[in-house]
């Protein structure tokens, strides 16, 4: 006995949207990481030396 490709799809409906949660809770979490370390004294630091470079390096630094 063999399933039909529509049958299948209809099966698998409910995949998509549970991956794009994970993805999105994937993406927030990783927001919130990237938020916490460039709001810190050390990211701070860190976007200065690059604007810095960037800067110098097309010749308005």
């Amino acid at each position: 006995m063999t399933t039909s490709p529509v049958a299948r799809l209809r099966n698998q409906q409910g995949v998509t949207t549970a991956e794009y949660a994970v993805v999105t809770a994937a993406a927030c979490g990783f927001g919130g990481v990237l938020l916490k370390l460039l709001t810190s004294d050390w990211g701070q630091s860190l976007l200065k030396k690059i604007f810095d470079f960037f800067l110098a390096m097309i010749g308005l630094g």
